[in-house]
């Protein structure tokens, strides 16, 4: 293309874009603006953009001479130090703030040491066989129900005795081998794994002599050394077998029980490391629970002792008192609580709920018979041994005759009003509130047929635990701050508590009960929390 050619374009395009700018026929011109239909038609001039600025015009801004010139005058350099000064000013007014809210603020009380067995129900299995409606429970059966037994929170379950061993023959006892109606220790090995996946340890019962009257035979033999060596010797294999602890029964019938007992536990603690603790259980007879309480000075960690809320032949005082000395000896949790044999067999059922808020709202670790949760009861007119009820899953065992009718898992694990789901509500509390878990004990109220205390942990919701044992009249009680104990002087009791668990239909969670002549109905238990006040 010439130079010409592109030229003569170039003039083309330019009046295309003349006649674009043309007025469209029929416009009125002049002035430099025309009206038609309403629309006003303004002429700019050249280069105004419509706001006032030229086109082409940019604003720079000043110069870095300019901006020197102007923060070097008097003025400004009033303003810069008026503005520092008040930056620091705030600072350090932010700094003393915070300084005060620190040291004004009450200080958290350090957390106790918790281990497993500390922070929920242990539940004792016992024999394998009564574990299954047949009556043939083996190890196995324990495994399958390990998912229902998870739904209790429990942290622990006593299995057993399982080994093999003949009634009163010291010589045909084998404490390492499991016998085989039971199982074997594959088995076993099974369980533990399956539990341990569940947040559950397993606690090997080991008491010796299990099938005769006389668990740890005679003095002679107990006395043997030779018989303690192979006590001994089988702690340290199951513990390498992984079990989480060693239960013994009967501890009462030991020669030497102090001596033994401290050897042992001992053994546990060489066995608790590498973030594995684990626990002794040590247990007397129903009939001689004051024995417990009289080694118990020798209580350290990893070492429980079972303590009965029945009073035995040989007990006396009130519960209240005897609770309270239990807890003085041993410590908020030093103790394990029980029963004594099945719950529903040896209370009335209008104190089985009394009976299960009890258990678990007591300082130290609640242990519960398998079937405790249903309300199981042992079978009437049988010796001892014989008179344990077979567990209840799915259907109600044909041996049980008509006294455990209606009173399966499966029935009452939908049934919200159940014994079953107060005992997992129970669990449940005790295992998130620190108040319960380790608070501490203040005796509230005591006398022959009725209880209340206090439990309380730093900034925490406290807890009222308010029991009438009298199933045939109500109880008016106004709970009080014992003046004489002075760790319990800083608390105030309020007016109002709130009800968090009753063993009495009629009284709904979150409702507001004055604390002055509070009255119980006939066996009732009554949960009670307040909020920390300061």
């Amino acid at each position: 293309m010439t130079q010409d050619t592109a030229l003569d374009m170039k003039d083309v395009e330019l009046n295309e874009l003349d006649q674009e700018k043309q007025p469209m026929a029929g416009d009125t011109q002049g002035g430099g603006g025309g009206e038609k239909n309403g629309v006003v038609k303004v002429k700019l001039e050249d280069g105004d953009d419509g706001i006032g600025v030229r086109q082409g015009q940019k604003f720079t801004g000043l110069s870095k001479e300019e901006l020197l010139r102007v923060a070097g005058t008097p003025a400004w350099v009033r303003v810069r130090w008026a503005l520092l000064i008040l930056f620091w000013l705030g600072w350090l007014g932010m700094l003393a703030g915070a300084v005060v809210i620190i040291v004004q603020a009450p200080r958290c009380r350090p957390l106790p040491v918790m281990e497993w067995w500390n922070k929920g129900p242990l539940y004792q299995v016992g024999d394998p066989a009564t574990f299954k409606e047949d009556g043939n429970g083996n190890i196995q059966n324990i495994e399958q129900q390990i998912e229902k037994l998870n739904t209790l929170k429990v942290k622990g379950l006593i299995i057993g005795p399982v080994h093999i061993t003949q009634v009163d023959k010291p010589g045909d006892t084998k404490l390492t081998e499991i016998d085989p109606k039971y199982g074997n220790l594959d088995s076993f090995n099974s369980l533990i794994e399956a539990a341990r996946k569940k947040s559950i340890q397993i606690i090997l019962d080991l008491t010796p002599n299990y099938q005769s009257e006389n668990s740890w035979f005679d003095k002679t033999v107990t006395e043997s050394k030779h018989f303690q060596d192979d006590v001994k010797d089988a702690i340290s294999v199951w513990l390498e077998r992984g079990v989480g602890g060693i239960y013994f029964s009967n501890v009462q019938n030991l020669s030497d029980q102090t001596e033994l007992l401290a050897e042992w536990r001992n053994i546990m603690a060489n066995h608790s490391t590498g973030g594995k603790p684990r626990v002794l259980l040590a247990s007397p007879s129903e009939q001689n629970s004051g024995l417990a309480m009289s080694i118990s000075n020798e209580t350290v960690g990893g070492q429980l002792y079972c303590r009965y809320l029945l009073p035995q032949n040989n007990t006396s005082g009130s519960l209240g008192e005897r609770i309270k000395e239990h807890v003085k000896t041993a410590g908020v949790l030093g103790n394990s609580w029980m029963v004594g044999g099945h719950m529903a067999s040896l209370v009335q059922d209008k104190l089985l709920r009394v009976y299960q808020i009890l258990l678990f709202t007591l300082p130290g670790t609640p242990i519960t018979l398998y079937g405790d949760e249903i309300g199981l009861k042992d079978l009437p007119g049988q010796p001892a041994r014989s008179s344990r009820p077979y567990m209840q899953w799915d259907i109600v065992s044909e041996l049980t005759a008509d006294v455990n009718q209606n009173r399966t898992f499966k029935a009452q694990d939908t049934d919200k009003g159940s014994i079953l789901n107060m005992y997992r509500r129970l669990s449940d509390l005790r295992g998130k509130e620190r108040s319960l878990l380790h608070g501490d004990y203040f005796p509230l109220y005591n006398s022959t047929d009725s209880l209340a205390f206090l439990r309380r942990w730093d900034q925490n919701e406290r807890y009222i635990t308010m029991l009438n044992f009298n199933t045939h009249g109500e109880k008016e009680m106004t709970p009080k701050i014992d003046p004489s104990q002075k760790e319990e002087k800083s608390e105030v009791l309020p007016e109002q508590a709130t009800v968090v668990l009753s063993s009495n239909s009629q009284r709904k969670e979150g409702e507001s009960v004055s604390l002055k002549g509070l009255k119980l109905g006939a066996g009732e238990a009554l949960l009670l929390k307040y909020p920390y006040s300061g």
